[in-house]
C-alpha cells in the first residue's frame, strides 16, 4: 500500500519503514475499538488489501486507517455516540413516528380505494401479494437504513470517498436483492392462490410476476435514493439516524410500494390479453440486469459480503409474511370484515416502525462497544420480557417511550383516518379499545422480542442490522393481521364492526 510523505520531514529508510509500519495497524482484533476508522487517504489514488471479512465487520474496508487531524477528530466521535436526553429522545422518534404514521394512513387510504379496480377484483392473490412486497421492500429499506446509521455512528462515513463508495455498493446490492425477491414473492403468492383456490390461470401468473419485479425494482431504486438523502440530511444536521432513518423507510416505502404495485398491475391487466408478450421482454429485461448489479456490488468489500450473507433473512422474512398475506385475502373476502383493509397497513407500519428504531439502537450499541460474540452481562442470562423496559440504559428509556407512544399515536391516526373519509366523530369506544389492546400487544411483544433476537445475533457473531430488522417487520406483519383480524371478528360478533 502507498502511504504518503509528510510534508517538510525528512527520514532516513530505516525510519521511514519504521514509520510506515506504525502508521498500519494490524488486522484488528475483536475489541470496543476495532470500529475506529482506518483510511489512508492518497493525492492519487485508495488500493485496498485482500482481506478476510465477516458479518459483523463495519461496512468499510478494514486495514486502513485516517492521518493527520481527521484520524483523532474521527476517532473520538467514532467510540462514543453522543448521549441523549429524555427530551431530545421523544422528540426525534415523535416526529418521525407521525411523518411515518402519515406514510401508513395514506397506504392506508390508498388500499382502500385500489381493492376496488377490477384488477383486484378479477385477481384476488394480489391480497396475498400484497403484504410480501410491502413487508419485503420495508425489510431492504430498513436493513440499509440500519447499515448507514451504524456506519454514521460509528463514524464511517467523515471521508467523501468512503461514503460514496458505502452507498454505492449497498444500493447495487438492494437492487439485485429486490429484483430477485419480486420474483419470489410473486411465486409464493402463486403457489398460496393456488392452494386457496385449487386453480390460477396462467395470464394471472404472468401478471402476478410482473407487477412483482417491476413494481420491487422501481421502488427500491426510488427509495434506495431517498433513504440516502434521508442519512445525510440527519448527519449534517445533528440527528441520531437511528431514531428517525428506519421509521422513514418503513413508511413512505409502503405509500411508494403500494401505488406502483396498484398502477402496475392495473396497467398490465388492460393489456395483458392482447399484448402479453410485452409482460414476457419485460421480465427479462430486469432480470438481464442481475449480473450487472453483482459486478458493481463485487467492487466493494462491504457489499461483496453482503452478497453472501444478506439472503438468509430477507428470504426468511418474506415467507413470514406470506402467512400474514393469506390471512388478509381470507379476510377481504368476507364482506362482514372488508373494512379492516384501511387498517392493516396502519397497524402493521406503526409496529414495524418502532421495533426498527429499537433495534436499530440496540445494534448501534453493539457495534460500537462490544467486539462481535461478546454481549453485556445482563444479556448472558435467560432474557426476561421486563428487563427490555427496566434499567438505566437509553435503550431501555427509548423501549418505554417507543411503548408508551403507541396509544397516543394510534388515536391520533384513528382520527386522521375518520376525518379524510369525511367522519367529524371519534370511533365507537369498543372499536377504539379493540383497535388499542391489538396495537399495544403488537408493539409490547416485537420490543421484548427484539432485545432477545439482537443480543442472539450479535453472540452467534451475525450483523443485527442486517439479520434482526426483516425477521421484526416480518412478524410485525403477521402479528398485526392477525391481531386486527382477531379484533375485527370479535367487533363483528358484537355488532360493532363500523367503527363509528
Amino acid at each position: 500500500m502507498v502511504f504518503p510523505e509528510s510534508k517538510g520531514v525528512q527520514t532516513s529508510g530505516s525510519e521511514e519503514k519504521r514509520s510506515t509500519q506504525n502508521r498500519v495497524l494490524p488486522q484488528h482484533s475483536p475489541g470496543p475499538n476495532y470500529l475506529t476508522p482506518r483510511l489512508i487517504i492518497s493525492p492519487v489514488n485508495v488500493n485496498y488489501e485482500p482481506q478476510d471479512y465477516t458479518e459483523t465487520d463495519p461496512l468499510l474496508p478494514s486495514g486502513t486507517r485516517f492521518i493527520g487531524s481527521q484520524e483523532a477528530k474521527i476517532s473520538r466521535s467514532s467510540t462514543a455516540v453522543r448521549p441523549e436526553s429524555v427530551c431530545s429522545l421523544v422528540l426525534q422518534i415523535l416526529v418521525s413516528f407521525l411523518l411515518a404514521g402519515l406514510g401508513t394512513i395514506s397506504a392506508g387510504l390508498l388500499l382502500d380505494m385500489v381493492q376496488s379496480w377490477d384488477v383486484f377484483q378479477e385477481i384476488t392473490e394480489i391480497f396475498i401479494l400484497l403484504p410480501v412486497v410491502l413487508g419485503m421492500k420495508g425489510n431492504l429499506e430498513m436493513t440499509l437504513a440500519s447499515r448507514l446509521s451504524t456506519a454514521v455512528n460509528a463514524g464511517k462515513m467523515e471521508v467523501a470517498s468512503e461514503k460514496w463508495m458505502l452507498i454505492i455498493g449497498n444500493l447495487a446490492v438492494k437492487q439485485l436483492q429486490s429484483t430477485i425477491l419480486g420474483l419470489l414473492a410473486s411465486l409464493m403468492a402463486i403457489v398460496l392462490g393456488w392452494i386457496a383456490d385449487g386453480r390460477l390461470p396462467f395470464n394471472h401468473v404472468i401478471l402476478l410476476c410482473s407487477t412483482s419485479v417491476c413494481t420491487t425494482f422501481v421502488a427500491s431504486l426510488l427509495q434506495g435514493i431517498i433513504m440516502v438523502g434521508v442519512i445525510i440530511v440527519s448527519k449534517r444536521t445533528g440527528i441520531n439516524p437511528d431514531n428517525v432513518a428506519t421509521p422513514m423507510a418503513a413508511s413512505f416505502g409502503d405509500l411508494i410500494t403500494l401505488a406502483l404495485l396498484a398502477c402496475f398491475s392495473q396497467w398490465f391487466y388492460s393489456f395483458i390479453d392482447l399484448y402479453s408478450y410485452v409482460l414476457y421482454l419485460l421480465d427479462l429485461f430486469l432480470l438481464c440486469l442481475i449480473p450487472l448489479w453483482i459486478v458493481i456490488s463485487s467492487k466493494h468489500p462491504a457489499s461483496q459480503l453482503l452478497l453472501r450473507t444478506g439472503w438468509e433473512p430477507i428470504i426468511t422474512a418474506m415467507v413470514i409474511s406470506s402467512m400474514g398475506g393469506f390471512i388478509l385475502d381470507k379476510t377481504v373476502s368476507d364482506p362482514n370484515l372488508a373494512g379492516m383493509i384501511l387498517y392493516a397497513p396502519v397497524i402493521n407500519g406503526i409496529g414495524g416502525n418502532l421495533v426498527s428504531i429499537q433495534a436499530s439502537r440496540i445494534s448501534t450499541k453493539l457495534h460500537i462497544n462490544f467486539a462481535h460474540g461478546e454481549v453485556p452481562e445482563d444479556r448472558k442470562r435467560c432474557h426476561q420480557p421486563c428487563s427490555t423496559f427496566f434499567g438505566s440504559e437509553p435503550n431501555h428509556k427509548s423501549a418505554k417511550v417507543l411503548l408508551l407512544i403507541v396509544i397516543p399515536g394510534q388515536l391520533i391516526f384513528l382520527y386522521v383516518i375518520h376525518l379524510i373519509k369525511g367522519s367529524y366523530t371519534m370511533p365507537s369506544a369498543l372499536f377504539t379499545f379493540a383497535f388499542l389492546t391489538a396495537s399495544l400487544i403488537q408493539v409490547f411483544s416485537l420490543l421484548c422480542i427484539a432485545d432477545c433476537m439482537v443480543h442472539c445475533l450479535w453472540r452467534r457473531g451475525k450483523d443485527p442490522d442486517s439479520y434482526s430488522i426483516p425477521y421484526l417487520t416480518a412478524l410485525g406483519d403477521l402479528l398485526g393481521t392477525a391481531l386486527l383480524s382477531l379484533a375485527f371478528l370479535l367487533l363483528w360478533w358484537s355488532g360493532d364492526i363500523g367503527g363509528g
